[in-house]
């Protein structure tokens, strides 16, 4: 009888398992759906698309929309294709991430192992700065850029992006660092280390999980943003800003092929950080949502 019992439980358990499975894959298909149809039609020729189904795949295969979005003739004063301006979102992400990774590590690492009168107070106002929206801060740091001299270009970008990312940074880190024993920094300062030796030597080579969180982070959002991008970034757009004047630069037909050619590209470095750092992401995530 008790086998018999197993024997139920099992296939009961595997069907709920296999049906499990069938919702997720479901699920998978479903949001995978755009991107399908942005893949298979950024390969066809447009008569393809405007004639055509846009669910099928491509009778007639052509990479010449990519091409055509990665660098297409200059319009004006202006080139229209997305390759100018990859390396003004590279310019621009690569310092704004660094820095405001490691400023919301030395503040995390204050925040929690250096306590002083005032800390939760400071600490509460810099994570109001993370609910502030962008579009309040626009005249504000549109005035700040331009008493500073950095008013469209790279590095003024970098400064608009540090100082609204430097809030979600100081955050990680200061949750992080919440669960890592006190004790072993007062040792440390018993044996004479100070404040910058207790951080590098220390703290920072168990701080990776969440560190891959704050760089992920920082990244997605300043690579996909366009508000600041558009409003600061005069001569030096970053490719969001491009791939917006990419699809009104067409006249007449909308070539939506190479808009989709176009969108792929400027979304392939965020996806390329989650496909590669995507399971760490979400161990850091949980490494700092727990105190010991």
């Amino acid at each position: 009888m008790s086998h018999v019992t197993q024997d139920s439980t099992l296939r009961t358990s595997r069907a709920n398992r296999v049906l499990i499975y069938l919702v997720l894959l479901l699920f998978a298909l479903f949001y995978l759906l755009p991107f399908f149809v942005m893949l298979a039609n950024s390969l066809k020729p447009l008569s393809e698309i405007t004639g055509g189904n846009m669910l099928a795949l491509p009778r007639d295969w052509t990479i010449t929309p990519w091409l055509t979005a990665w660098s297409s003739a200059q319009i004006g004063i202006e080139p229209t294709g997305l390759r100018p301006y990859f390396l003004n979102s590279i310019l621009m992400v690569v310092p704004a991430v660094a820095i405001s990774t490691v400023l919301g590590a030395l503040n995390g690492y204050v925040l929690t192992k250096w306590r002083f009168r005032g800390d939760t107070i400071l600490f509460g106002l810099m994570m109001f700065s993370c609910f502030i929206p962008f579009q309040i801060v626009l005249i504000p740091m549109a005035t700040v850029l331009g008493k500073l001299g950095l008013a469209g270009s790279i590095p003024g970008l970098v400064l608009v992006h540090v100082v609204y990312g430097v809030g979600f940074t100081t955050l990680y880190y200061r949750n992080y660092y919440a669960a890592f024993p006190t004790e072993l920094i007062r040792a440390a300062m018993i044996d004479g280390a100070g404040f910058f030796r207790i951080f590098w030597r220390i703290l920072l080579p168990v701080s990776g999980p969440i560190t891959v969180v704050s760089v992920i982070w920082q990244f997605t959002n300043i690579w996909n943003d366009f508000l600041f991008g558009a409003s600061f970034g005069g001569t030096a757009q970053p490719m969001t800003v491009a791939l917006n004047n990419l699809v009104q630069s067409s006249t007449g037909v909308k070539e939506y092929n190479v808009h989709f050619a176009g969108a792929i590209l400027a979304a392939l470095p965020t996806l390329l950080v989650y496909v590669v750092a995507g399971r760490f992401f979400v161990r850091g995530l949980m490494a700092g949502s727990v105190k010991g």
